[in-house]
């Protein structure tokens, strides 16, 4: 029998069954979506899946749910939300509809688990607060999500449906985007790694266009690198190396003299033709051909090897 529901419960949503919902709805596109705590939709049947509603987790039956005694937990003991155990068990089926390659699914597959559903699992469960985040807190996905709810004296009939699939078409937009800059880091990663190895022991690494590099410059353990040059639409840029994913302390910053000048001011203070700008926070700057920004690379490469590094002193 094809499957003809997604079946999810209905009332006030949450982002767990509304990302649910869009992995399923992916697979299964001719399915109708309903939202219903009736016995008769929300009991196991071959006709469905059933996700965040129903007090069970069997996959044989194709029901989700993580509400009842003896949820579902991961294989670390952290809880699973509905939304965790749809990707778990249709995530990489997703993927492939996408259009990701299938050489790349399982990596995929995984970052994706640990960087955007987990957090959403935890959440869901209390076993993160959305307080950690700040002031942001009331910015994080779900909390967006969930202002899509219809007021509370919004008593017309469908106000809940028609909130469900408004969030709907944000939550699709998101993970769709998500999945696309995760597979397109992926295939950055290889053409960064053929940079390296042609770049040799050189400072400056030069690519044929913007893309992801940092990650693939730490895993090929190439610590010389100090700046990356590419084309960028009609100019050309050169940028600074991030030390670390989370900071924007660079490996190298460019020359202090640069610092917030463009054109003919550049030009005078680098005495470089063609330079056109350098950021105040001097982690980028611009040229309009490739001999002028290598020639800027080069001189910021003396720069940086000028400066004193620190020394340990105990």
């Amino acid at each position: 029998m094809s499957l003809a529901f997604l079946v999810t419960h209905s009332g006030g949503f949450h982002a767990d069954e509304l990302l649910s919902t869009v992995i399923l709805t992916r697979l299964h596109p001719q399915a109708r979506i309903v939202r219903s705590r009736a016995s008769e939709w929300i009991t196991p049947a071959p006709d469905r899946i059933i996700y965040d509603v129903g007090g069970a987790y069997d996959a044989a039956t194709q029901i989700f749910d993580h509400h009842q005694r003896g949820a579902p937990l991961r294989d670390d003991g952290q809880p699973y939300s509905s939304f965790g155990l749809i990707w778990k068990h249709y995530g990489q089926d997703y993927l492939l509809a996408l259009g990701v390659p299938s050489a790349h699914v399982e990596a995929v597959h995984r970052g994706f688990d640990e960087k955007f559903v987990l957090p959403i699992d935890l959440l869901d469960n209390g076993a993160l607060s959305p307080a950690t985040a700040g002031p942001l807190a009331g910015l994080t996905l779900p909390s967006l999500l969930e202002t899509l709810k219809p007021v509370f004296d919004d008593k017309e009939a469908g106000a809940d449906d028609r909130g469900f699939h408004a969030a709907l078409s944000i939550a699709r937009a998101l993970v769709e985007a998500g999945i696309a800059q995760r597979a397109a880091k992926i295939r950055a990663e290889s053409m960064v790694l053929d940079a390296i190895a042609a770049t040799g022991d050189r400072r400056i690494l030069e690519l044929p266009m913007g893309m992801p590099f940092r990650p693939a410059i730490v895993k090929a353990g190439a610590d010389h690198l100090l700046f990356v040059v590419h084309p960028r639409d009609k100019d050309w840029c050169i940028t600074g190396i991030r030390r670390s994913e989370e900071g924007f302390d660079q490996r190298a910053d460019l020359p202090l003299a640069w610092a917030g000048l463009s054109n003919g001011d550049l030009e005078a203070v680098c005495g470089v033709q063609g330079a056109t700008f350098c950021h105040n926070a001097r982690f980028i700057a611009a040229a309009s051909t490739r001999e002028a920004i290598l020639l800027m690379a080069d001189l910021a490469v003396e720069a940086a090897l000028a400066v004193p590094r620190p020394t340990n002193t105990q």
